[in-house]
């Protein structure tokens, strides 16, 4: 981990990178960093959506999350070679799927679900909020690759998400904390954004001590103000595509 993640004022982001278009097979891919941890996020379209809403007429978006072996300190097996995911990789990459659902009107993804695959290359805290927010981009392109094949009808919009970690340090708040400060964290907190700021999904713990509503508000605060800046990286990423 660089020593610049820590030496960050409260309210700075390590610094964030998205690559577009990385995978030459994939319908829509990102390679999204949020300081020294990276995702490697990939959306396939696939013409058939789950059997439950076959009569439904609207399509799906849903998400897988894996962390390589050595994205972390010591190798940690792979999940396929212990027979099942653990609870953990399934509560995040549920999140994610719910997440990236709130980006588009389903009902103009009629007969389709965008998968999106989300492996971790480096893990060194935030590797959700990374997944979902370079997530977003693949989709992005995902969705526009079906209209270029006329898989889909018209306009489809895909809204604004983006995803940012909050917590108390050492007394103090934080956004966008490295493995170090979430691990010391009195209090971490997950949160999903949608257009102007209006909040999808938050998951927060007291992980050493309780936190007062005020500090949670100012949490939430911050992570607007980081998930604004989220949102411009994305559609740079996204013009980048546009413009070849």
């Amino acid at each position: 981990m660089a020593s610049a993640d820590l030496a960050r004022k409260p309210t700075q982001m390590r610094e964030v990178r998205m690559i577009p278009g990385v995978s030459p097979y994939a319908e829509g891919s990102c390679e999204v960093s949020f300081g020294a941890t990276k995702v490697l996020c990939t959306a396939s379209v696939e013409k058939e959506v789950p059997r439950w809403l076959l009569e439904e007429g609207r399509g799906w978006i849903t998400a897988e999350y894996g962390m390589l072996p050595r994205s972390t300190h010591t190798r940690s097996r792979r999940e396929a070679s212990r027979g099942k995911q653990g609870g953990r990789t399934l509560e995040i990459q549920r999140l994610i799927g719910r997440a990236l659902r709130r980006s588009v009107d389903l009902s103009q993804l009629s007969g389709l679900t965008i998968q999106v695959d989300c492996d971790v290359i480096v893990a060194d805290g935030g590797t959700r909020t990374a997944a979902i927010s370079g997530g977003w981009v693949a989709v992005q392109q995902a969705v526009a690759w079906a209209r270029s094949q006329g898989l889909v009808e018209g306009a489809v919009e895909v809204a604004p998400v983006s995803a940012i970690s909050v917590g108390i340090v050492g007394g103090s708040p934080v956004v966008d904390l490295c493995y170090e400060q979430d691990s010391s964290a009195d209090f971490d907190c997950n949160l999903v954004f949608g257009a102007g700021g209006s909040l999808i999904e938050v998951q927060g713990t007291a992980e050493q001590d309780e936190i007062s509503v005020e500090q949670l508000t100012e949490l939430i605060s911050m992570g607007q103000n980081a998930a604004r800046e989220i949102t411009e990286i994305q559609q740079a990423a996204v013009r980048k595509v546009a413009n070849g």
